[in-house]
């Protein structure tokens, strides 16, 4: 008698497997290439550099999804999930890259080391749940948006609004005369209204890649307006490899591998959530083993990011929830998007012609994005009890007012060591730690069950 496939494991012909594959990219394109934008872009690179930060960065998304929907040597959750950089390590890598000290090559060695660190801790991540409830996540997801809308607006406004001048021998902030611009600003809001009518009358794949059709709307838009050029498009080439270490061997520095292993930590015990509703999804039940393969394929992602000139992975819930809406369940469908992903990443054209895009399309597609990410974490905290344990309110409003310090007030630790300073000026770190000390000090540390870590996973899936 044959045994029944399971329809995880189920090879789609070739065709399906194309479109359905396609789909998952398309989905995961805009967030996938916005990480690699912002990061370049903080570092002041050249345009080709930050067009390599985005091929590196699509090259690795595939590397990272083949190990996990294919596995290998005890790695890979085997089910069907795309790997992206994680919003999560922007903040400190933005604090990074303004450090002289530590800059790109610091900020490979903290992401090679956070990929070692959680290959090493992933079959202890699960004993590390009770430590993040529901009110410690969704608390931390919503400062993650909330400190990536400064990027959003940023984008939207044309630039940064203040330029650093060096006048007579002084260092002083110079007002940006190209900053909120109102041309800019008209294409940063058609390219909102675009997205936002696309999501109310599109219907089905066109409403689940309305940010994508956006931008490619701003784009068309600025083309005609004389505003985005292709000049470095033409002059890329059709065809490169990505070689490790492109910009030089990594350094380590303490601080900034600490803070980003407590990143790898709040991105595993969120990859966690999205491999039991995944499970629960496709009909799939995962052991405890399964789960410390998906989580080990985290940290070897990640430690691909940093070898590959690119940043931390984790897989991205977007995709999980176009499982559910499409009720497509095959790991190869993934793979397919992983090869996909890898294809994208050898033609520097692509690459280019992402980073031409203007900054004011990429505003109106942020604001979204961003947004996005805040309301997920908002829409986690429905699920925590506020009327009878008011210490929950507590826990929100102090570890979200922690989180808003380095945005509202960038000098407010500067009489600290300096080494601290990586830490302490990510506001998203500052949260995560605050919250997770209130969550003990006030609820005690209590074991979440499958069901809840399920439910929160579901509801991120808006992420």
């Amino acid at each position: 008698m044959s045994q029944t496939v399971h329809p995880v494991d189920e090879v789609l012909p070739a065709p399906k497997l194309a479109v359905l594959g396609l789909q998952h990219v398309l989905v995961m394109y805009a967030g996938a290439v916005a990480v690699p934008l912002i990061i370049g872009r903080a570092l002041k690179l050249p345009p080709e550099q930050v067009a390599f930060l985005i091929s590196a960065d699509l090259f690795a998304c595939g590397l990272a999804t083949l190990a996990q929907c294919l596995g290998f040597l005890g790695v890979g959750i085997r089910l069907p999930v795309m790997m992206g950089v994680t919003f999560a390590s922007v903040g400190p890598m933005l604090s990074m890259a303004n450090d002289p000290s530590i800059g790109i090559l610091g900020i490979y060695g903290s992401v090679i080391a956070a990929g070692i660190f959680g290959i090493i801790v992933a079959p202890f991540i699960s004993r590390l749940l009770p430590l993040f409830p529901p009110v410690v996540t969704g608390t931390i997801i919503m400062v993650i948006g909330i400190s990536l809308m400064r990027v959003g607006i940023n984008w939207a406004g044309g630039g940064i609004p203040f330029l650093t001048q060096t006048i007579d021998g002084k260092v002083v902030q110079v007002a940006n005369p190209n900053y909120g611009q109102l041309q800019g600003l008209g294409i940063a809001l058609f390219v909102l209204l675009v997205i936002l009518a696309l999501i109310r009358f599109g219907k089905g794949f066109v409403a689940n890649v309305a940010v994508l059709l956006g931008i490619v709307a701003g784009a068309a838009l600025s083309t005609a307006l004389g505003i985005m050029h292709f000049e470095k498009v033409g002059a890329a080439a059709w065809f490169d490899v990505i070689l490790p270490f492109h910009f030089g061997m990594p350094t380590f520095h303490l601080v900034p591998i600490i803070t980003m292993c407590i990143v790898m930590i709040v991105v595993m015990i969120e990859s966690l959530g999205m491999f039991l509703a995944l499970s629960d999804m496709t009909g799939k039940p995962v052991d405890e083993k399964a789960l410390a393969r998906g989580l080990r394929a985290d940290g070897v992602g990640t430690l691909l990011g940093g070898i590959f000139n690119t940043f931390p992975y984790t897989s991205f819930s977007q995709n999980v929830g176009l499982v559910g809406v499409t009720g497509v369940r095959s790991r190869w469908v993934t793979v397919t998007g992983g090869i996909i992903m890898l294809g994208l990443g050898l033609l520097p054209k692509m690459a280019a012609l992402v980073e031409a895009v203007p900054q004011v399309v990429l505003g109106g597609a942020g604001l979204v994005m961003f947004g996005m990410v805040a309301a997920t974490g908002a829409r986690i905290l429905t699920g925590v009890d506020f009327k009878t344990n008011r210490n929950n309110l507590f826990i929100v409003a102090i570890s979200v007012g922690f989180g808003m310090i380095p945005l509202v007030s960038p000098n407010f630790f500067k009489a600290l060591p300096h080494e601290l300073h990586p830490l302490l000026e990510s506001g998203i770190l500052l949260c995560a730690i605050v919250a997770v000390v209130l969550n003990v000090f006030f609820n005690g540390v209590k074991k979440s069950s499958t069901e809840e870590i399920v439910a929160a996973a579901k509801q991120a899936e808006a992420h």
